[in-house]
């Protein structure tokens, strides 16, 4: 892959989920700096006893940076609430260029009970967080941008084959350092976005709109910490959360998109196999 030119972000409007913390937090900030208007969503209003950040904070700090921007509280489970948030975008900003797809239910029973311990509703909460909420933000983001002129789909995902460019799926791993990864509900869902992504692209890029999938690798945010210290995940490979979010950054500015949508990347091989920089 050749790295392309980087278009002006300036203005551009930004949905990005899971904005309180993490790679979302990251990326809201790395938007701020590129002049984009940047709307924050996310459950975490008050400060948790588990994880650090909030909405709030998230919004201080673009806002200290001179940066406009939105917090929107949005529970991705609810219908109500998506809604609501491009709503909210559209009425503060006038539209919607660029959606960041990056919350996902990472925590609770569901990821340690295994797949006979694996309740039906806690199944289907993944599938609610993870692929119906990207699902439903897509189908009302695109008519949006589509009357703006195009636009871009950004869904964090995690690992698969088409990911690793390998011929087979390679064999799953069952742990990471001491921290188990038979988490079914989590990787089901995240393929299942993969794949919608994947069938949806060629409809969405007739109408300029382009839709790309990023597996973040092992990132050093805040929950991965967590796990580091409690339950033995081995964090030897992990990057830092400026490396996913640079790639979110280059794949919703870059100048031809057309040859990244429907795709899969992973974010540390694109940053070296690119030479991006960064910020």
């Amino acid at each position: 892959m050749e790295r392309q030119k980087e278009m002006d972000l300036t203005d551009k409007v930004a949905i990005i989920t899971g904005a309180s913390r993490g790679v979302g937090k990251q990326a809201a900030l790395d938007f701020a700096k590129r002049g984009a208007k940047v709307v924050l969503a996310a459950r975490t209003v008050e400060p948790d006893n588990v994880l650090p950040g909030t909405l709030g904070e998230t919004l201080k700090q673009l806002e200290d940076m001179g940066a406009e921007a939105l917090a929107v509280q949005t529970d991705l489970a609810s219908e109500a609430d998506l809604r609501n948030l491009v709503a909210k975008a559209v009425e503060r900003f006038g539209g919607v260029d660029i959606l960041v797809n990056n919350a996902a239910a990472t925590t609770g029973e569901m990821w340690q009970n295994g797949f006979l311990g694996l309740s039906r509703e806690d199944w289907l909460y993944q599938f609610d967080v993870n692929t119906h909420a990207p699902f439903t933000l897509m189908q009302l983001c695109v008519p949006i941008m589509e009357k703006r002129g195009g636009g871009r789909i950004i869904n964090v995902t995690t690992g698969s084959g088409e990911v690793f460019r390998e011929a087979e799926e390679p064999t799953a791993l069952e742990s990471n350092g001491e921290f188990s990864l038979v988490v079914p509900g989590y990787f089901s869902s995240k393929r299942a976005l993969d794949r919608l992504g994947n069938v949806i692209a060629p409809d969405l890029a007739r109408r300029n709109i382009y839709v790309i999938g990023m597996h973040p690798g092992l990132v050093a945010t805040e929950l991965v910490a967590i796990r580091v210290e409690k339950e033995g995940l081995d964090n030897s490979v992990a990057v830092p959360m400026t490396v996913p979010s640079r790639m979110i950054v280059y794949f919703s500015a870059c100048e031809n998109p057309e040859e990244y949508s429907g795709r899969l990347f992973w974010a540390e091989r694109e940053l070296a196999d690119m030479a991006i920089e960064l910020d």
